[in-house]
């Protein structure tokens, strides 16, 4: 695939294996605009950028922040990708279901394990498509290791799992599985 179409390739894949996928530009959407003023009264203003930054999924439907346009192909790629693990929770637990893993367990904000692990299986994807993409030292980067390690501890997603060491645990496990799995799949 040329990096100029990456996403747009993806995306029609996407729309293939999810019959009526919808996008909606946050901006433009009543309801986002009314999660945004939650987020940042619930967050104390620490979630900040969910209308701005944040591509969100909701059953079948992908909700695409500001400026998603302006991103790369490549960077967009990627977070479709994470996405697409979020469209099949949605499949696999339904919307009450995935709701209901998401906000409730243990807690809405400081301690949501359920939130927490549907998050981890998307941010895996992550690392994962960065490594096919752009080669396992990019999936190694401590930036990135940084900035998962702050959707997961930070007000982003309501402090979901304030634990850095077991984050970055998750994450070099992760590292190490991909690494084994691209190797044998170039052999």
């Amino acid at each position: 695939m040329a990096p100029t179409d990456l996403d747009e390739r993806y995306l029609e894949e996407l729309r293939a294996e999810f019959p009526g996928l919808r996008t909606v530009d946050k901006d433009e959407d009543a309801f986002s605009r009314l999660i945004d003023r939650a987020l940042r009264l619930l967050t104390l203003g620490g979630q900040s950028a969910y209308l701005t930054r944040y591509v969100t999924t909701m059953g079948r439907t992908l909700y695409f922040p500001t400026g998603w346009r302006a991103r790369s192909p490549e960077s967009r790629y990627v977070t479709l990708r994470h996405e697409a693990v979020h469209l099949r929770q949605f499949r696999r637990f339904g919307r009450v279901g995935t709701a209901l893993i998401y906000l409730l367990p243990i807690a809405p904000l400081g301690l949501a394990w359920g939130r927490a692990r549907l998050e981890w299986e998307a941010y895996r994807e992550t690392l994962r498509a960065t490594a096919e993409l752009h080669g396992m030292d990019a999936a190694r980067d401590p930036a990135l290791h940084a900035h998962i390690r702050t959707q997961f501890v930070g007000p982003a997603y309501g402090w979901m799992w304030p634990f850095p060491k077991i984050v970055q645990g998750w994450i070099d496990r992760a590292i190490e599985e991909i690494a084994v799995e691209i190797r044998g799949a170039n052999q």
